[in-house]
């Protein structure tokens, strides 16, 4: 990879920041998470209580991008086909046509997703695994880019479902994004009133085709063999923790070294450091983690967990430029 191609998607990303921050305050580093996440291909779910702006950086993000945006409200009566679509019969054809649902688009918002049934939740699988859907035995791609961005709350209970370990894999990041610091959430508020609208104008940055092309130079970005082991060594000392019952998989050092390629494009390198993969480790590693029963009732916390690992692993030597 050439230092013009590093420098434009650095400069791209460092556009598409600029514009969400338009929209979304105080949530810098999700926010480049995030798009580090979209730049690897992979998808993101946001984790934290009601009203911190989750649903508006999703926005402003697919708005950025120049991708279709569709929003889908998981509710417990939602049922698989109101999410990968359906066959329904056309009197004018005389026929059964597919009907294509919400999840044919380029970022989809599954909004509080574990308010759905784990059967809905299920066919999702195969669309951020496959990017297609499967319906009545026929088999439909899905638009590239295709991305998802759910929301999850954590604290409330009743009426909600928890994520399956096999959906949880499927999100290459989670995120926390926390309350706003007093002075971004003045911000916020002055910003609403200068605006005098609660809508918020995000110009798009790139279109499908340019993300789709910063994807494929995300590609080229050099990995060296030492960060390649750095995040094995990782991935399998968590299988090896005392409070773990089951470690993250072979997909969760894989989306290390994905996310962390990303994240050295946006920084404007062309090969991955191990800072890289220790600022990403807690997002990508720890929702994979499942705890053993006392882990969990003493009320462990999977993040530490990482970060304990993060700690007790050795990290390889900083890496030259790749040539």
């Amino acid at each position: 990879m050439t230092r013009d191609e590093t420098t434009q998607i650095a400069e791209v990303g460092r556009r598409v920041l600029d514009g969400v921050r338009t929209a979304v305050v105080g949530m810098d580093e999700p926010l480049t998470v995030a798009l580090a996440t979209i730049l690897a291909g992979g998808h993101v779910l946001f984790e934290d209580v009601p009203g911190l702006g989750k649903t508006l950086a999703a926005r402003s993000l697919a708005k950025a991008l120049g991708l279709d945006f569709r929003r889908l409200q998981c509710t417990p009566d939602m049922l698989p086909g109101d999410v990968t679509g359906s066959y329904v019969y056309a009197p004018a054809d005389g026929d059964f046509v597919f009907r294509p649902g919400p999840l044919f688009t380029g970022l989809l918002l599954a909004d509080e997703v574990n308010r759905t049934t784990p059967k809905t939740q299920s066919a999702m699988l195969e669309a951020m695994e496959e990017r297609q859907v499967t319906v009545e035995g026929n088999r439909f791609p899905l638009p590239r880019p295709f991305h998802v961005i759910a929301t999850s709350n954590p604290i409330e209970y009743e009426g909600t479902y928890a994520l399956p370990e096999a959906q949880l894999d499927r999100f290459m990041v989670r995120l926390s994004v926390g309350y706003p610091e007093p002075e971004d959430e003045t911000q916020i508020i002055l910003d609403r009133v200068r605006r005098q609208t609660p809508d918020v104008r995000v110009e798009p940055v790139v279109d499908a085709e340019g993300l789709l092309a910063l994807q494929a130079a995300v590609e080229r970005i050099h990995v060296d063999a030492d960060v390649a082991r750095y995040c094995v060594e990782l991935a399998r000392a968590t299988r090896d923790a005392a409070n773990v019952s089951v470690g993250a998989s072979p997909r969760g050092s894989q989306a290390l070294v994905l996310l962390g390629r990303a994240l050295a494009a946006l920084d404007g390198r062309a090969y991955v450091r191990p800072d890289d993969i220790k600022r990403i480790a807690v997002p990508v590693l720890a929702h994979r983690l499942t705890l053993t029963p006392q882990a969990w009732a003493q009320g462990v916390d999977p993040r530490s967990v990482v970060s304990a690992v993060l700690a007790q692993t050795a990290v390889p030597p900083t890496v030259a430029a790749a040539r």
